[in-house]
């Protein structure tokens, strides 16, 4: 915190108001560590009790965490939009940038003749009463999901605006502030940053290659978590995806927690890299998302989500009170989209693409005595024994990557290399500058 800016107030609410102005003119650091509450007590000549109700307050809207005996911090991303509201610190001139978890902008499918046809089609645009999904997208979309196995028979469809939306929407529309929720780990950054602002509790479950592990998950259930959200393939960070051995005894374990709900995000959908392999319905209450975003493109916000019949109606009916429905012009672009066969094309080769660049960048790791894990989607996670160091190191050396405290609760170091940016040359020295800094002369490297 910066040493000019004074905390004031003299109730709970200003002073929590006071830390929250701070944060959003970026007087008071992200991640910097708040007064203790007796310290500040004093200083505001209140109670301690007031700050610690103050303190409460931000921790329920996302603004700070509890960091055990260090205290009350500033969260890396509060919920608090303000100077430095982007996802992730500039990236110098010259440097590399392989942390935004973006696709390659190059393997893109263009969208210009999708948005032309659009325009030309004639006929009032829709009002205000239509329906938060189109017939024609639901139709479509019903065929397309259970070609890859999703339960669709006498499941709802609806559209939301991306998957972190139909996120929210489903443990909002399910859970109330204080209840868990098991997600993995390391896991989404947006989903921890958003339990937080919803003020809900993550549990954590380990993962390996294969997804989720049940002796975890079971353990998560037990503690009490009321949603599980698993990421079926291309996981974030790791790359992840559940087989089908793990799927059947995710269900067995999921089975005995009827009550819970299910959350299944396909974010990658067509350019995982990988086969499909659906949990639900297996809890009474499921959901399963596929996002258009990493397949077409970032700024194309909106997913379709197909689940039972109660959640599903939830979703939409609190939708309708809110946003109202997804814009029909998004959903007939995803419409003609889906239906165009060169599009197809170049999604299935933008998907082959990143599996060449996966397999490349493992493989160069491995030879150099580093465990990389990035069995499908467009990232790789390589352990580490000191995240600051090496991501220190590898900005000297022209490369700028994501730290893996964005992605972990509990889990070891590591880093996030997104793999979009690269080209089959870029891999070997790429591949020597993570090795050099990960391990530098004399010291060990992670255990494998």
């Amino acid at each position: 915190m910066s040493a000019q800016y004074q905390v004031g107030g003299d109730s709970a609410a200003s002073i929590s108001a006071s830390i929250e102005s701070g944060v959003l003119r970026g007087d008071i650091v992200w991640g910097a560590a708040l007064p203790s509450i007796r310290i500040l007590a004093d200083d505001l000549h209140v109670s301690p009790a007031t700050v610690a109700k103050a303190y409460q307050e931000l921790r329920h809207r996302g603004v700070v965490e509890a960091d055990g005996r260090r205290g009350t911090r500033v969260r890396s991303r509060p919920a608090i939009a303000g100077p430095r509201a982007g996802l992730r610190l500039p990236v110098p001139d010259g440097v590399r940038d392989l942390s935004s978890g973006e696709p390659d902008f190059r393997w893109l499918p263009s969208i210009g003749p999708a948005l032309r046809a659009i325009a030309e089609v004639s006929g009032p645009p829709p009002g205000y009463a239509s329906a938060v999904a189109m017939p024609e997208l639901i139709d479509v979309a019903r065929p397309r999901l259970a070609a890859d196995g999703v339960p669709v028979d006498g499941a709802s469809i609806a559209a939301t605006s991306g998957t972190l939306d139909a996120i929210e929407r489903l443990l909002t529309a399910h859970l109330r502030p204080g209840d868990a929720v098991a997600m993995e780990d390391p896991g989404w950054a947006n989903l921890i940053d958003l339990l937080a602002a919803l003020d809900l509790r993550p549990i954590p479950v380990t993962i390996d290659p294969e997804g989720p592990e049940p002796e975890s998950l079971a353990a998560a259930l037990r503690a009490g978590a009321r949603a599980v959200v698993i990421t079926v393939r291309a996981q974030n960070p790791t790359g992840a995806a559940v087989s089908e051995s793990r799927a059947a005894e995710l269900r067995e374990v999921l089975a005995a927690h009827r009550g819970v709900l299910l959350i299944e995000d396909d974010h990658a959908a067509e350019l995982a890299g990988a086969p499909l392999h659906c949990l639900g319905p297996v809890t009474e209450s499921w959901a399963f998302i596929r996002s258009a975003s990493k397949p077409f493109g970032p700024d194309l916000r909106i997913a379709v989500m197909a689940g039972d019949e109660t959640t599903i109606a939830r979703v939409v009916g609190r939708m309708r009170l809110g946003a109202g429905w997804v814009s029909t012009v998004l959903q007939r672009l995803l419409l003609l989209l889906w239906l165009d066969d060169d599009v197809t094309a170049q999604v299935s080769a933008a998907a082959a693409g990143y599996g060449r660049r996966r397999q490349a960048l493992c493989d160069e790791l491995s030879a150099r005595g580093l465990a990389a894990e990035g069995a499908t989607g467009i990232n790789a996670w390589v352990r580490v024994p000191d995240e600051t160091r090496t991501i220190g190191l590898l900005r000297e050396a022209g490369y700028a990557v994501a730290p893996g405290s964005l992605f972990r609760i509990g889990t070891p170091p590591g880093i996030r290399i997104t793999i979009s940016p690269l080209d089959d040359d870029d891999i070997p020295p790429l591949a020597e500058a993570v090795a050099s800094a990960v391990t530098p002369a004399g010291l060990a490297s992670p255990s494998r």
